[in-house]
This record gives C-alpha cells, structure tokens and sequence, in this order.
C-alpha cells in the first residue's frame, strides 16, 4: 500500500502535467497526497519536506536562470541572434541547409541561451529557407529541436544548459565532466539526426510535397533593423564560454572563502566550494556576456528598451526555476516516506558491469518522462538517489564524472514527450500541432535516450570519462 500511494502520486503529475497543468501546484499536492496515504500529517510535510529542499534550491540556482533568460532575451533584442543565424546559412548555403540550422542552434545554446529563446531566433531563418527549399514546413521543429536540445543541452562537455550546471552542484564536478563520452555522444545524435531528418525531407519531396499552404504563424526575416557584425555578435557567446572555463578551471579559488559564512551559521550555506563554483563561475561569466552585448548592441535595444528586454528575461525565467523548484520539493517528500525504500531497493538493484549507471540512467530518464522536464527528472532522481549512486561509484573506483555525464544525458532522454513545456511552445512558435510535427521529434527522443545507455556502456567498458 505504501509504494502504491507512490505509484499513484507520480501517474497523477505525469496525467495532469500532460494535460497542461503546472507543476507549480501539482507537485505539493501530489507529494501531500503521497505523505497522507503514509500517515504523514501534510501541513509539516508541506512546509518542513517540500519547501525545505525546494527553498534550498532557488537560494543555488536563482541566479542561473534568471542571468541566462536576461543574456538570451538581451541577444535576441539587439538582434545577434538572428545575425549569427543569417550568417550561418548564407555561407553554408541551400545544399546545407539543415546543417546550417542545426548548427546555429547548437552555437547558440551551447553559449547559455536558453532553447526556447534560441526557437524564436532561429525560427525565422528556418522557416525562410525551407520555404525557398519547398521542403515540408512540418519538418521544421525537429530540424530545430535538433540543434537546441540535444546536444548542447546535455552531453557535451562545457555547455552552459542548466541541466549540466545543476549536476556539478550534486556531483562536485565542472561543466567540462566526462570530455571524452559527452563528445561521442554529443557528435554523434547530431550526426544521426540530420541523416534522419534529412532522409524525411527527401522522402516526403520525392512524393510531391512541398512547403504547403495555409500555414499560421509565418515568419518573414525583418530588415527594419541593422544588424551587428557577425564576429561581434559572437563576442558575447565567446565570452560568456571562455570566461566560465578559466573560472572554473584556471583561477585557483580561496578554499576558506566560505568559512566566515560557515561561522555565522547562516540558514542553507553552502558548506563545500566544489559545490558552488559552477554556479559563481557561470553568474560571473554571464553577467559580464551582458554587459558587453548591451554596448555592442545599443543602438538597437535602446530603440525597444532596454529595461523591457532585461525585465522580459528575468520576469520570463521565474516560471521555469519555480518549476524545476517544485519537483525538488516533490522528490524530498517521496525520499522520505517509508514506501520509497522499496522503490529505491529496486532501483538500486539494476546494476550493469557492476556500476550504478543502469539503475542512474533509468531512473533519471523515467521520471524526466513522467514530469516532462530533464531538470525535473535529473533533481527529483538525484535528490532521491544520489547519494546512494555516489556511495556506490565510490566504492568501485568510478570517477562522478562518469555519473555527471551519463545522469545528464539521462535527463534529455525521455523528457520530451508530447507534455513537455519545450515541445509544445516550439510547436507554436512554428504554427504547427503534435500531429504534424511531432513523430520526427520523437525519432530524435528515441534517438537520445538510446544514445544515453550506448554511451552508458561505452563508459563502463572502457572506462572513458
């Protein structure tokens, strides 16, 4: 009765969250539901259980959100997005063209703009060049799924995602863990999604069809503004990546910088630099991106405001760490009631090669699934397990590295189902439904987390990091 009270809780989030509902509300009253089937009182497990880890991680990660929605909606507004975009697929050219979006995608994110500000940059570059194709416009989301959230959200080593900032906290690890597997893995779902698509596309035209008409939502590129160079345009991207890497590798940070803090026995400090300088590199990284974009773009975003620009990111990036607070609140009450032992001895026993990937990968790529949100997955599994998975590599020489990549790659499995937030506002971005473009995008999803375990294996034989 008591795993089954669990069973119920987490079917309900996965059934309403795909139904529309957020998971702002729907976490606390489905983990209360889980803690009262186990005779838990639910106001304490509300405010002492989900609020204390839920609290506990914007007090970390609030700054990562709301800098990175700030940078993106600060290079969208002075209109380096779409320079770096048109830049790309004029030189690659029509023969290239998926590759082109592919990559400018990729670029782009892999420097810290989120996804979805990168689809509405990217979108009108896209839509431009599959229309001159007469390629099929369904064909789009994926081509631009492809490029934003897959790679350079979860396997390449340096990227600025949240979902590889978030792992370092739990892991002690840097962005750059596991060089060797997140690059494989990373170069090669990009590799086998543009054959995908490409192969799609040439199908779909050899039977006549073309761009097709009647679509809503049609984007056409504006040449009211005057857009940057494109080497200045990347300026900040470079900056905000380079600069991370020498914080995070190069400068030798102070080991007793927190131990005045420490003393003061201040609520939720930090008590392990390792833990943080992810966080503190990053925030120092972007706010500096910021402020050089704002003077190499002024003469654009000072026309729409540039108060309106930073308010719209940070004001936009609240709904998503509220989110992703949620569900860790939602995973601190389900670690702790008394039918989670059984579930975790289960998923503690799936074991390949002796390691605690198998039971890492499957569990953080399950529940990514059922929230619909990599972040989500990634925080409620290791919030439940993680200490028991580090314990486990621990005691046979594996490096967390190995379980900072792997848990990552996890996360961006199985995540984008039909109900996850990302898919549904690409599509309407592009003016498209599920029933159009949605199949080529669950070809990618299959792709990923197939890629995930292929790689999990590849480290476990090899022991590549």
């Amino acid at each position: 009765m008591e795993v089954l009270g669990i069973i119920i809780s987490l079917l309900l989030l996965m059934f309403f969250a795909y139904k529309g509902f957020s998971v702002i509300y729907l976490a606390p009253m489905f983990a209360l539901l889980a803690a009262v089937s186990q005779g838990l009182s639910p106001l304490p497990a509300y405010t002492e259980l989900f609020m204390g880890k839920a609290v506990g991680f914007v007090k970390v990660f609030l700054p990562v959100f709301v800098l990175g929605a700030m940078f993106g909606k600060v290079m969208e507004d002075t209109g380096m997005a779409k320079s770096i975009a048109k830049f790309v697929t004029e030189k690659l050219g029509e023969k290239y063209t998926i590759i082109a979006i592919v990559l400018t995608g990729a670029f782009v994110t892999y420097g810290g703009m989120n996804g979805l500000v990168a689809g509405f940059a990217v979108y009108p570059i896209a839509a431009n060049l599959f229309r001159q194709s007469n390629w099929p416009k369904r064909f789009i989301p994926a081509t631009m799924f492809l490029g934003f959230g897959t790679a350079t959200m979860d396997a390449l080593p340096g990227t600025l995602q949240h979902i590889n900032i978030i792992a370092t906290f739990y892991w002690g690890t840097t962005v750059y863990a596991a060089p060797v597997i997140g690059t494989i893995g990373g170069v090669a779902i990009l590799g086998l999604g543009i054959f995908w698509i490409s192969h799609r596309i040439k199908k779909a035209v050899a039977k006549g069809e073309g761009y097709g008409t009647g679509h809503i939502n049609e984007a056409e590129l504006s040449e009211d503004m005057k857009l940057p160079h494109p080497i200045l345009a990347i300026l900040p991207l470079l900056i905000v990546i380079g600069l991370n890497f020498a914080l995070t590798v190069l400068v030798k940070w102070d080991p007793t910088m927190l131990d005045p803090y420490i003393a003061m026995k201040l609520p939720l400090v930090t008590t392990k630099l390792s833990s943080i300088l992810a966080v503190w590199a990053l925030t120092t990284a972007e706010v500096v991106a910021i402020i050089v974009a704002l003077a190499i773009g002024w003469g654009n975003i000072s026309k729409t405001g540039v108060s309106k620009a930073l308010n719209a990111g940070a004001i936009g990036s609240l709904l998503a760490v509220m989110n992703v607070a949620s569900e860790v609140g939602y995973g601190n009450v389900i670690s702790a009631l008394p039918g989670f032992k059984s579930v975790a001895t289960f998923l503690l026993g799936l074991s390949f090669g002796g390691s605690p990937l198998m039971s890492e990968a499957v569990t953080i790529t399950t529940l990514a699934g059922m929230s619909g949100s990599a972040a989500g997955g990634m925080v409620i599994s290791l919030e439940l397990m993680g200490k028991s998975w580090l314990a486990w590599a621990q005691q046979i020489g594996m490096s967390p590295e190995i379980l900072h990549r792997i848990g990552c790659m996890a996360a961006g499995g199985m995540d984008t189902l039909p109900h996850n937030g990302g898919i549904i506002t690409l599509l309407a971005i592009c003016g498209l439904t599920h029933k159009q473009s949605y199949p080529d995008i669950f070809a990618l999803t299959i792709m990923k987390t197939t890629m995930a375990f292929l790689m999990m294996g590849l480290a476990v034989i090899t022991g590549w990091v």
